[in-house]
C-alpha cells in the first residue's frame, strides 16, 4: 500500500487484495477512469460505487479525516456514512438520479479538524458502461458564500461539447468537468459533434485538434460559424503550430493539462459568457 502523503497516478498503484473491489484489471473501465481521476484530485474527495456504497477516497480526505477513516485507498462499505454523503443526502440522492448537485457551506465533523469546519460538496454521477449511474464522485473544497440568486441565474453551469476520439481521454475529460459543476457531453467524430451541435445548445466547443475525418480546428470554424457566441477550447499535443491561421477567438491547452490549467480555462469562459434569456 502507498503511504498516506505520496501521489498515486493510478487504481494499479495500490494493493486491493484485502478489500472487496479485488484485482483493478477485472474492474469495469467507468470504476478505473473515476478511480484515477479521484486519486490525481488535489482536493479531498470520496468515490461511492454502487448503491451498495463501496467507498474510495484519495490522500486528501484520507489526511482530512483522520486514523479512523482506514487504509488509503478504502474499497469497503464503511460501517457508518462518511460525513460528507451524510451531511448531502439530498444531493447524494439527486446524483444518484443522473444530475450534478452542490451541496453548499456543509459543516463537516472530522477528528483532528476544527468543530466548525465548512466545506462545499460537489457531487458528479458517474456513468457505468450501459450509461446507467454507477457510482458519485463527491469533492471537498473550502465553503464559499453563495452568489447572489440574480448573478448565479446569469452565469450557471456551462453546457459543454467535448469531442475526442480517444474513449478513455474522453470520459476523463466529461467526468472533470462534471466535477466542476458543468454540463457536458462527449462524441468522438466530428461527424457527431455537428449533429450534437445542430440538435443542443452548448456554450463551449471543447475539442481535440487532432480528429478522424476533419480537424479539429475546422469543425471550430464551421460550429462558430453556425454560432458566433460559441466560445472554443482546443486541446492539443502539438502546442500553437496548428493554430496559428484560427481567425476567431480561442483558448488552448497543451496536453498533458493539470486540472488547474483547466479550471482556470472554464473560468475564463464563463466570465466572458453572455447572461441566459
Amino acid at each position: 500500500m502507498i503511504a498516506s502523503g505520496q501521489s498515486a497516478r493510478s487504481s494499479s498503484s495500490f494493493d486491493w487484495s484485502a478489500s472487496r473491489l479485488g484485482d483493478p484489471g477485472q474492474w469495469p473501465w467507468p470504476l478505473r477512469c473515476a478511480a484515477d481521476l479521484l486519486f490525481n484530485l488535489p482536493l479531498p474527495a470520496l468515490l461511492v460505487w454502487g448503491r451498495d456504497m463501496t467507498v474510495l477516497f484519495n490522500d486528501a480526505y484520507g489526511a482530512l479525516s483522520g486514523p479512523g477513516c482506514g487504509k488509503v485507498p478504502g474499497g469497503s462499505v464503511p460501517p457508518v456514512m462518511p460525513p460528507p454523503l451524510a451531511a448531502a443526502g439530498a444531493e447524494l440522492e439527486r446524483a444518484w438520479d443522473g444530475e450534478a448537485a452542490l451541496a453548499r457551506a456543509r459543516k463537516l465533523a472530522f477528528a483532528g479538524s476544527p468543530a466548525d469546519a465548512s466545506f462545499d460538496l460537489h457531487l458528479t454521477p458517474v456513468r457505468g458502461q450501459d450509461g446507467a449511474v454507477a457510482g458519485v464522485l463527491c469533492v471537498l473544497a473550502p465553503a464559499t458564500q453563495a452568489a447572489p440568486a440574480a448573478e448565479e441565474a446569469a452565469a450557471g453551469p456551462l453546457r459543454i461539447l467535448v469531442v475526442e476520439d480517444n474513449i478513455d481521454s474522453q470520459y476523463l475529460v466529461c467526468e472533470m468537468l462534471r466535477a466542476f459543476g458543468h454540463h457536458a457531453d462527449g462524441v468522438g467524430h466530428p461527424d457527431d459533434a455537428l449533429s450534437h451541435l445542430a440538435a443542443g445548445r452548448y456554450d463551449v466547443l471543447f475539442t481535440d485538434v487532432s480528429l478522424p475525418g476533419m480537424s479539429g480546428v475546422e469543425l471550430a470554424r464551421k460550429a462558430v460559424g453556425d454560432a458566433p457566441a460559441m466560445q472554443v477550447i482546443f486541446a492539443s499535443g502539438y502546442g500553437d503550430t496548428l493554430l496559428r491561421h484560427v481567425e476567431f477567438p480561442y483558448l488552448s491547452l497543451q496536453k498533458p493539462y493539470e486540472l488547474d490549467q483547466l479550471q482556470q480555462a472554464l473560468d475564463t469562459v464563463a466570465a466572458q459568457k453572455p447572461p441566459r434569456t
